[in-house]
């Protein structure tokens, strides 16, 4: 064998060992993953609590809250405990390249450095229920974008579907989360308001969307899991609850006390949500290592089979693989080479080569699936990135400008997506737009042309 030969060898071996290390480094991140699912569900809890601490005047929760602390204090600290042995530990860090996910891990971790001052506020009831929850939210979202990030620079098309999968039902769950804190609020208050209505019909519609992809990336039995939550007790009534509130005029009285019960009921729905996701990321773990097993697998049996070839007569090997190889690009309009397989009788399979080639396509496919896979994650960032640019804009709530753009989703029959690309183009294009919120409709100003 020639040094040249061995040079291939070598590369071939080392693109092996390449995704070998990208592989551990998703299972790291897959661990992360699972932290952050649960430092979330904790936290969900504990704004639930204080919710109904601070609107009860504490005499609500109060012994539940201070129990539920000490568990998020604990989450936190596996939380930062993953993040100090994957990320900050020597030899570790040159392995992290995307800055959006270590940057929403600086956002989070600060979150959570305050988040000691937004309890000592609640404990003194020096903020409101709506601050408190309002709070929580941020601190939440950001732990989201940490999944987001993660389903992003996976390179495994299953593990980043079921990271989709993941990270949408979580995303459901926070909703649903937000539903039953906006729900405490109103019983609390005793009416329910018609702004205080709208915003627990966004929240719903904003649960259906996201199980709605959830349900599209999940496997059967995650989607069975599913369907026994829905139609679970506590479910269904729940949802007589919501009817009930969604029958009340604007302003009429309902008994405070109802706002345990809807409490219980809404986190019992969750708790069970949650179960959901903690078998969500018990596959994640189980396929990410599976991963590794198998690419560790398929080194070796590389490296056997360069061993028995180097103990062949090289010279029989097939010459002129890659220039003759009728499967690549060669002249424009020209035909095909043939044969090439059985150059001098022996199978191309069983050369350097057949290894090679065996590897690019096992990249070739791979890549594929994974660009299938990461279409709803490019359409999410889209869409956020779209609502961004009207909050900016037009000084918009968060809440108004997504209602704007659902809305103008449905008046034009379009996705939600499409109306964000609208809106994406328009900036990109530094025309100077104008947008009438009049009937939650958006236009582009320069053309008049609806976005």
């Amino acid at each position: 064998m020639t040094d040249h030969q061995e040079d291939a060898e070598k590369f071939l071996l080392a693109a092996k060992r390449a995704e070998i290390q990208t592989l551990e480094h998703l299972a790291g991140s897959c661990e992360l993953v699972i932290r952050v699912s649960d430092l979330v569900h904790q936290l969900q809890r504990e704004r639930g609590m204080s919710n109904i601490y601070l609107v009860s005047a504490g005499d609500h929760f109060r012994e539940q809250r201070s129990s539920q602390i000490q568990n998020c204090l604990s989450s936190e600290g596996r939380f930062r405990h993953v993040l100090r042995e994957r990320y900050l530990k020597d030899g570790h860090s040159e392995r992290v390249h995307n800055m959006r996910l270590l940057n929403c891990i600086a956002y989070s971790l600060h979150g959570l450095d305050e988040l000691r001052i937004l309890r000592d506020h609640i404990a003194a009831f020096e903020i409101s229920a709506l601050e408190s929850t309002d709070a929580y939210c941020r601190l939440i979202a950001g732990l989201l974008s940490v999944v987001l990030e993660a389903a992003d620079v996976a390179d495994d098309p299953e593990v980043t579907r079921i990271l989709v999968a993941l990270f949408n039902f979580m995303q459901a769950k926070e909703f649903s989360g937000q539903e039953r804190a906006w729900g405490a609020i109103g019983f609390a208050g005793s009416r329910f308001d018609e702004s205080l209505h709208e915003r627990i019909r966004q929240l719903q519609v904003c649960q259906r969307q996201s199980v709605d992809v959830f349900l599209e990336y999940a496997g059967e039995t995650d989607t069975a899991q599913w369907k026994s939550i829905e139609q679970s007790q506590p479910s269904r009534d729940l949802q007589r609850l919501r009817e009930v509130i969604a029958g009340l005029k604007d302003g009429e009285p309902i008994a405070a006390e109802i706002s345990e019960v809807w409490y219980q009921l809404a986190s019992a729905r969750i708790d069970a949500m949650h179960g959901l996701e903690d078998a969500l990321t018990e596959q994640l773990l189980k396929v990410s290592r599976k991963r590794v097993s198998g690419a560790q697998s398929e080194l070796g049996q590389h490296y056997a089979q360069l061993q028995r070839m180097k103990s062949m007569d090289w010279n029989r090997l097939p010459t002129l693989a890659v220039l003759f190889d009728p499967q690549l690009p060669g002249l424009y309009g020209g035909r095909a080479s043939a044969g090439v397989s059985t150059l001098h009788g022996q199978p191309l399979a069983h050369s350097l080569y057949g290894l090679i080639r065996s590897q690019v396509e096992h990249i070739q496919r791979v890549s594929a699936e994974l660009e299938e896979t990461r279409k709803t994650l490019v359409e999410r960032k889209l869409v956020a990135r779209a609502k961004g640019l009207l909050m900016k804009s037009l000084r918009m709530s968060e809440d108004d400008a997504y209602r704007t753009m659902q809305q103008r989703a449905m008046d034009m029959n379009l996705k939600l997506v499409d109306i964000a690309q609208r809106i994406v183009d328009a900036s990109v294009e530094k025309r100077p737009a104008s947008v009438k919120t009049t009937s939650a409709t958006v236009t582009d100003g320069e053309h008049g042309a609806n976005i």
